[in-house]
């Protein structure tokens, strides 16, 4: 192992740190793992060397520096082999505003950056910080580099990024359309057009990341033309408690009509809605198949709704891109949510000329093992993929550019 040259990826939440350890030479995981449930009594990291069974400790009250102190002391420690193999460390980051438009080296004005756009994604940023701070203590001696989730997303041209709304708040403000999931929707871009024997940029794909947040993206030889989210990651698709797209009057109807205060919409649009308010089941998409398979009439709403607005979406992208060469679903429904492809594709079908393989859509699912591949008929006039995302690999390889 002494000539391994290794990435530690982090992602920090709220109250939790998802890591990894990467060869970003051929993307093979050595440790993987999550400390969840920061700063409360049952918080717990639970981590996986390769294939190795799983493994879990209690790290009751602990916070994110002391639970990657854990990681380093406890779990990194008895392989100093692997501690040793680490030489860079990659964070995902969710906004980076206008600031960044690629992975960037870690240094006080780039965390300082990133705190004043914490308006823009106030439950992310500041996790992140936290993180970047942790590790840095952790790991003192090794590059630090921030991948953020709005940088793939720079390329925008402003008429697909700019609000019809006065021009100060834009200038003033930062108000516009930044997307999320950028690193997610770059992976699949590239893997896209690995599929099709082509380079990025002679490759024009929509990309939908479809997971509890979910977002789609016209990719135009490598870079992005649109993006379904906004300023923040409430906007475009219905999501798994968020609204999405959604008339902007009705924050006025709710504060005047039902008096609450802007925090409640924030809240009602943010925690309250999407699949878990159509479906009145749950926000995750697995019952919502159970329930729309036995035809139970909310949860047939909730899946239609969904799938609607994700064909709107994928219809309407053909104008940044002129012409498509392929489509492709990722995240944890678009990789196994077979139910929700067919009925997107066949919203698709008569106006794209979409031909889905139903019997290889049924079997292509992530967590079944299928590794990704084409999963439309020959005769389909635009090729369909299910493309299992990873951004962590896509972290591991933009930390070690700074190598």
């Amino acid at each position: 192992m002494s000539d391994l040259k290794l990435c530690l990826v982090i992602n920090c939440g709220s109250t939790s740190v998802k890591f990894a350890i990467i060869d970003p030479a051929d993307g093979h995981v050595y440790l993987s793992g999550l400390a969840e449930a920061l700063g409360l009594p049952e918080a717990e990291i639970s981590w996986r060397f390769g294939d190795d069974p799983k493994s879990k400790a209690k790290i009751s009250g602990a916070d994110h520096s002391q639970a990657l102190d854990y990681l380093v002391k406890e779990i990194l420690a008895p392989h100093p082999d692997l501690l040793s193999a680490i030489v860079a460390c990659g964070h995902r980051i969710v906004h980076g505003g206008e600031y960044y438009s690629e992975p960037t080296l870690v240094d006080d004005t780039v965390v300082e950056n990133i705190r004043k756009v914490i308006p823009f994604a106030p439950l992310h940023n500041p996790a992140h910080i936290l993180g970047i701070e942790a590790a840095r203590k952790s790991f003192p001696n090794i590059p630090h580099v921030t991948v953020f989730d709005t940088a793939f997303h720079q390329t925008m041209p402003p008429e697909a990024y700019r609000f019809a709304i006065p021009e100060e708040y834009y200038k003033e403000m930062g108000i516009r359309r930044y997307g999320a999931h950028g690193t997610s929707h770059q992976y699949l871009s590239q893997q896209t057009a690995e599929y099709l024997g082509k380079k990025p940029e002679e490759v024009n794909v929509i990309t939908c990341h479809l997971g509890g947040g979910a977002s789609v993206c016209a990719v135009k030889g490598g870079k992005c033309m649109d993006t379904s989210m906004g300023l923040t990651p409430l906007d475009g698709l219905v999501m798994a408690t968020r609204t999405g797209s959604i008339d902007a009057s009705v924050v006025f109807f709710l504060c005047e009509r039902r008096g609450m205060t802007p925090n409640e919409v924030q809240e009602l649009f943010n925690k309250k809605s999407g699949l878990l308010a159509l479906s009145g089941v749950s926000s995750d998409m697995r019952p919502i198949c159970e329930g729309y398979e036995h035809g139970d009439e909310k949860c047939t709403l909730a899946m239609d709704t969904f799938c609607y607005r994700l064909a709107k979406f994928i219809a309407s992208y053909y104008v940044p891109l002129g012409h498509v060469d392929a489509i492709v679903f990722a995240g944890g429904i678009g990789e196994n949510c077979w139910e929700a492809r067919k009925i997107t594709c066949e919203m698709l079908r008569e106006p794209l000329g979409i031909e889905l393989d139903e019997e290889i859509n049924e079997k292509a699912l992530a967590r079944l093992g299928f590794e990704g591949g084409l999963i439309s008929k020959p005769s389909s006039k635009v090729k369909v993929f299910m493309i299992p995302t990873n951004e962590e690999l896509m972290i591991a390889r933009s930390a070690f550019k700074f190598l």
